[in-house]
């Protein structure tokens, strides 16, 4: 049986099995440790009955200054262990940070996806999140790649207009 648990500081020594992977962003601790310690609400691991880890996610809750309907939760990292994948347990790690951020009354909640990874990208269309705007070299190479900001309205967002496809270019990837 799978247990799920908040992260802990030692998860970041025994995280490796998950992070092999070419689609998974790997951060330094520092970057970890940070979110960690500001978010730990957000950081949640999936360990196997052996002790180890299956997968873990990382997120964040953000808004952009002078726009409250901006607030939202952010995933950073979903990541499972290849051996675990197809189990369903990414779409309950999302569940999880979607159950946080609505828990903070968010407008929606966001991520970005290799527009090459065609397999998460179908998992979070199924989950619900819709393409928002595609970000020109949002990951660095080689090759540089595009990435797509996908978008899932929550409960406070009634018109669901956090989903509403965004082109302006000129449009800030990150909150400030």
């Amino acid at each position: 049986m799978t247990t799920l648990r908040p992260f802990t500081c030692s998860d970041l020594l025994t995280y490796n099995n998950v992070n092999l992977d070419p689609l998974t962003e790997t951060y330094n601790l520092g970057f970890y440790l940070t979110y960690l310690s500001r978010w730990p609400e957000y950081f949640y691991a999936a360990e196997a009955p052996s002790g180890k880890m299956m997968g873990y996610i990382m997120g964040k809750s953000e808004a952009r200054q002078n726009n409250p309907r901006d607030w939202h939760g952010h995933v950073t990292a979903i990541s499972v262990a290849d051996e675990y994948r197809r189990l369903g347990l990414a779409a309950v790690l999302m569940k999880l940070l979607e159950d946080v951020s609505e828990q903070k009354k968010c407008y929606f909640v966001d991520l970005f996806v290799r527009v090459s990874n065609s397999v998460a990208f179908s998992m979070y269309k199924n989950l619900g999140y819709v393409v928002y705007r595609t970000i020109t070299n949002y990951y660095t190479g080689p090759p540089d790649e595009d990435a797509y900001d996908m978008r899932k309205a929550l409960s406070r967002d009634k018109e669901k207009l956090s989903e509403k496809p965004c082109n302006d270019p000129d449009f800030p990837i990150e909150a400030a």
